[in-house]
Formats: C-alpha cells, structure tokens, sequence
C-alpha cells in the first residue's frame, strides 16, 4: 500500500496507480458531464448508492486523483479539492457549523480568513471567539459555550508566524465534544502532519508551496476519520440526522467516520456553492506536489539563512522566524516542525516606513508581490500596499509596524538572495 511508503515516495505516487497501457501522468479529464446506459445508473450517483462521476461541479477523476494524493500525504482517510484555500476554510467550518452556533480560532490566523470567520461568517449567524495562539489552557477552555461546533488554527499563521500548540488546541477541543480544524499551508504534510498530533480536519491553500511556482489558485480539505461525530450526535445534526435532500441519508451512519465529513462536504456544499476546483488547475497541482519534498527543504535553508542573516543586521528592529532560538515560538516550532518550518520571513527595519519604502526599491531578486510560497522570492511591505489606508499608530495596534517587511525566500541560492538583502539594506 502506499501508506506504507514514506512521504517523498508519496509526493511523487500517492493518489493515481495507471494500470497497463494508461497514461503515466494523471489525465487530465476536460468533461462537465459523464455519460451513463440507463436512467437507473445515474440515478444511484444522485441517490449516494454508488460511486461514480455525474457532473464535474462535484467531482472530477483529475482533481480526485489529486485529492486521493494529498489525503495520502496528511495521513487522513478521505479529501477533496476546492477551488481556494478561503473555499477550503469555508467549507471545513461551514459544513459542521450554521446559524447559531459558535467557533473557537486562535486570533493569529492569515487576515482573509480572519475576516470570512468575523464578518461574513458572523453575517450567517455564527458567532466566533478569538483566542491567542499563546493562551493558556485555562484561557483556551474559557472561550467554549455548548454551542461551539468546532476550534480553528494554523499551524504556522501568515503572515505573524506564530506556531500553533495543536496538541493543546486539540486537547480542550477533545474536551468539548468539537473537532480541531487546522491550516497547514505554511508547514505543508512534509514539515508536519497535525492529524498525528490531535487535529481531526486538515485545510489548505494549494496555491502556496503545495503548488509552488504561483501556477493555479486552489485549495484542498482532509478528513483524518478519527472524529467520532455519532458519540457526539446532538452537536452535528447535519451529519448525524438524515438529510432530507438525499432521501434522508444519514451521513455518519452510511459512511462512517472515515468518509461522513467529506461525503457531506462534497454532496452538500460543493453541490450548492460550487467551488470547484478546475481539473487544468488540478494536473498543474499535482506536478508541484511531485517535488513538494525536495522544495521545502531549499525553502527552510533559505529562509534559516535570511533570518539568521537579518537579525544581525542594525537596520534591523526585530526578526520573526520561529528557526532562531531567541524566538518566542522556537521550542513549539522544535516540537512540531523539527525539520524545518517555512520560507517566509518577517522583519521590522528601524526608520518605519521611510526606510521599509527604499528598501523595497532597492530589490533586485525579490519581486514584490501580494503571493508568498513560491520558486522565487517575493517580498512585502503591508504599510505601502495591502495595509496603506492605515496611519502607522493604526498599523501598531494591529500589530503590523510600518517598517514590518514580509519576505518568502524562494529556491535561489541562498547567497544571491542575502548579497540583495544587503545592499537594500545599505541603501537605507
């Protein structure tokens, strides 16, 4: 079996075995629509009687091949793409959570899903509590109500960069009856796997370094099948009471814990909102995955080097990279991420804004780009671009000095890429 190989053997095979005289590579299947002999064989598709592909809005061979392979590299039980990673947050929450009720996040979360859980969540009807990443356990319970459905994190936040504790998230999780769900975006399944550490649901954005050279927008939802839904069947009625639009299935029941969450996610959510994840989109995916391990190892060597680079530099204010051992979040980074964390960096130059300005003109590797988690080094400073609205008090209190540069170092030589850091630097 597959699971029994290791992880880089499984970037590389998991999820699509061709038999003799099939093509080596994933197919890529161009189709909206299958054709089918008689009306009594579709309609066990839409009746969940049989597997099978009936309309590409809800799957698609390519884009499950691809789903079957990062499932494999999460070490879950079942997966399914969307067509983001916002759209994978979504859908993870959405699916267990509606109007009136209640989710715990950690508060150090990326800001678009930030947002999706406290304002247009909020606008649904559930309600959310933000915790630090850093409470204490005490702190960490005190945030449940009995109408919390599920806690959210991610294991390395963006752009803060904090480590999530996901065995204590998990723990008070546990506790209350509700699911962990975390993002693991930045650490990817090669720098950690949050299912072997407590986390029930795994998300991600596909079109950071799972992808990995900026090619398609795309993202991916894993079960664990290790969250026991019936033994807490009062909280989760959409998996554990029979759905009246599917002749009253009840999902927890016919497919068990390995497979209810996704079946739901898939025959509810995806059916009704739609996002799909192209199956073109699926194949460019697929062929970042097959040297995701062989990437994230030049990522972590680069971004260990800047950091390390940066925080002996006197333009520099502070370095946040959970690699250095002054970091307030290196001991859980050496507990979860021991081989390695990311390829991001996030540095404060002294002189503010003025000298955050020069030194992103100066650049001459990194391209300053919104992207993060990529071949090629791309750069950020919000307080001239995504966060420009604000004063710079305004950028203090939210945490995101002026001077506050976020870099994602790509696959260059890690020599290159400091030698354009300096003289940037030394312009200021």
């Amino acid at each position: 079996m597959m699971s029994d190989y290791r992880i880089e053997t499984q970037c590389v095979q998991a999820g699509y075995t061709p038999g003799s005289g099939e093509p080596r590579q994933i197919p890529i299947i161009q189709s909206t629509t299958f054709k089918y002999a008689t009306s009594e064989d579709m309609g066990k598709l839409f009746d969940l009687e049989a597997s099978g592909y009936f309309y590409s809005r809800l799957q698609n061979p390519t884009c499950d091949h691809v789903a079957a392979k990062i499932t494999a590299l999460e070490g879950g039980t079942a997966g399914m793409l969307t067509s983001s990673g916002q759209a994978a947050n979504f859908f993870s929450l959405f699916n267990i959570a509606s109007c009136g009720d209640h989710i715990v996040s950690s508060a150090s979360i990326y800001g678009g899903t930030f947002n999706l859980i406290s304002v247009t969540m909020a606008k649904m009807g559930i309600e959310v509590t933000f915790v630090p990443p850093n409470c204490t356990e005490a702190e960490l319970d005190a945030a449940f109500r009995p109408n919390t459905k599920a806690v959210f994190g991610e294991t390395i936040a963006n752009p803060a960069l904090t480590v999530l504790d996901i065995e204590t998230f998990a723990k008070a999780a546990h506790a209350h009856g509700v699911p962990l769900i975390v993002d693991n975006t930045f650490a990817t399944p090669v720098g950690c796997r949050p299912i072997e550490w407590g986390a029930d649901i795994v998300t991600h954005s596909t079109t950071k370094y799972m992808d990995g050279h900026g090619s398609a927008v795309g993202g991916a939802i894993v079960d664990s099948g290790k969250f026991d839904w019936m033994a807490h069947a009062d909280k989760f009625p959409g998996l554990c009471t029979p759905d009246d639009s599917y002749h009253g299935i009840t999902y927890a029941e016919k497919f068990g814990i390995a497979g209810a969450f996704i079946t739901k996610c898939t025959a509810q959510l995806m059916r009704d909102f739609g996002c799909t994840q192209s199956p073109q989109s699926a194949y460019y995916l697929n062929l970042g995955l097959e040297s995701l391990h062989v990437r994230m190892a030049r990522h972590c060597e680069n971004g260990q080097a800047v950091a390390e680079f940066l925080a002996q530099r006197p333009e520099v204010e502070a370095v946040h990279f959970c690699g250095l051992p002054g970091d307030p979040y290196h001991a859980l980074a050496e507990k979860y991420l021991p081989n390695g964390s990311c390829g991001v960096v996030s540095f404060e130059l002294k002189g503010g804004r003025k000298a955050a300005e020069i030194f992103m003109r100066q650049l001459k590797l990194a391209a300053i780009e919104t992207h993060v988690a990529d071949a090629r080094t791309c750069c950020l400073n919000p307080a001239t671009s995504t966060h420009r609205q604000m004063t710079d008090q305004q950028l203090e209190a939210a945490g995101i000095p002026a001077g506050l540069i976020r870099m994602s170092c790509g696959l260059e030589n890690k020599a290159d890429l400091i030698e354009d850091i300096q003289q940037a630097l030394e312009a200021i």
